[in-house]
């Protein structure tokens, strides 16, 4: 029964953090028989939280249209859980007890989770991955920070799914700036708002290279790209 919009529950994967925060360990074998969804636990999920976990599912819609394992199902679950996000994700920080402005936004969690299930992950979750594993930062708002500067590189790659997830979130011509007006919703605006260390970014891109969502996306990054990517929103 999720508490955010995160889509862990659609995943068989798990994290372990040390008493440092820093990522320890982790694996698979999560086999649920069933979802449910009730409304009322999110109701009082601070916006900080609510931003952060519906950013991540936007990233899994985005990354659905391009992964390769894409396909026709995942496609449409993506299209309509971006949708859904960015259409109640305003609507829920502007009044958090709007209980139709949350069911919409845990639908369209719902949806991007099926998506992240059929089609897995690509860059930024790499991106976000190497971030929150090295510095104990939340998942979520290291996505909304590392999904446009990934989008406008994939741009380049794959600019019509690109150009379907900037419809799909009321940004068709430019995608990665809608995600950052949503993502500003938060209060997600730069990595060095997290203290993440400047000096470091080289080692974080290195790390994020070596991520299995990298090897998945439309063409692999080096590291020297990622590391651009990386001050592009430091």
């Amino acid at each position: 029964m999720p508490t955010t919009y995160a889509g862990a529950e659609w995943s068989p994967f798990f994290g372990i953090r040390s008493p440092d925060r820093r990522m320890r360990g982790g694996g698979t074998g999560a086999l649920l028989a069933a979802i449910a969804y009730d409304v009322s636990l999110t109701l009082d999920l601070p916006r900080t939280e609510t931003v952060g976990t519906a950013l991540n599912a936007l990233a899994h819609c985005a990354e659905a249209l391009y992964g390769p394992r894409r396909s026709e199902r995942g496609d449409a679950r993506a299209l309509e859980g971006a949708a859904l996000i960015a259409g109640f994700l305003p609507r829920v920080v502007a009044d958090p007890h709007d209980r139709e402005a949350r069911a919409g936004l845990l639908r369209g969690a719902a949806a991007a989770g099926e998506a992240l299930a059929i089609a897995g992950l690509a860059l930024a979750h790499a991106l976000a991955q190497a971030l929150g594993g090295t510095y104990g930062l939340p998942h979520g708002a290291m996505n909304a920070l590392s999904l446009p500067p990934v989008l406008r590189f994939n741009a380049a790659l794959v600019p019509e799914a690109v150009a379907r997830f900037g419809a799909a979130i009321g940004a068709p011509d430019d995608a990665a700036a809608g995600v950052e007006q949503l993502a500003r919703l938060g209060g997600f605006e730069r990595l060095r708002d997290f203290a993440v260390p400047e000096d470091e970014l080289a080692a974080l891109a290195l790390t994020a290279a070596g991520r299995a969502g990298n090897g998945f996306n439309p063409r692999p990054a080096s590291a020297t790209e990622i590391e651009a990517l990386l001050r592009s929103i430091y």
